[in-house]
């Protein structure tokens, strides 16, 4: 779905990719562990398109462009661009502009 690279700021520290993973605490861009130390809370801003964004726990998500599929376990998705796929959080809440795929969240509200 990407185009080219976005940049990417996790906890103010800046990585260009197409991916981002959280998985038990670990944050993985394109494949390479950048997992900030001694952070509690990971807030992920992306600037530009994204395909995929999979993250089990961070306190916020935003993208600035667009987006191929987002799922979350807990915190909020924020995307001011459009979702080519699906939106799937289980504790947060979700607001984007359009969406092709479907939005799911268990526990959060729902924001187009």
């Amino acid at each position: 779905m990407a185009k080219g690279y976005a940049g990417i700021s996790i906890n103010g520290q800046n990585f260009t990719g197409r991916s981002v993973t959280i998985t038990n605490g670990k944050v993985i861009v394109d494949g390479k562990d950048v997992t900030p130390e001694n952070e509690k809370q990971i807030n992920i801003v992306v600037d530009g398109d994204v395909d995929l964004l999979q993250v089990d726990a961070c306190e916020r998500v935003a993208v600035k462009g667009e987006v191929g599929k987002v799922k979350t376990m807990s915190g909020d998705v924020l995307i001011s661009g459009n979702v080519a796929g699906n939106v799937k959080t289980m504790s947060g809440d979700v607001r984007c502009e359009s969406v092709t795929g479907d939005i799911e969240t268990l526990s959060g509200d729902i924001f187009k």
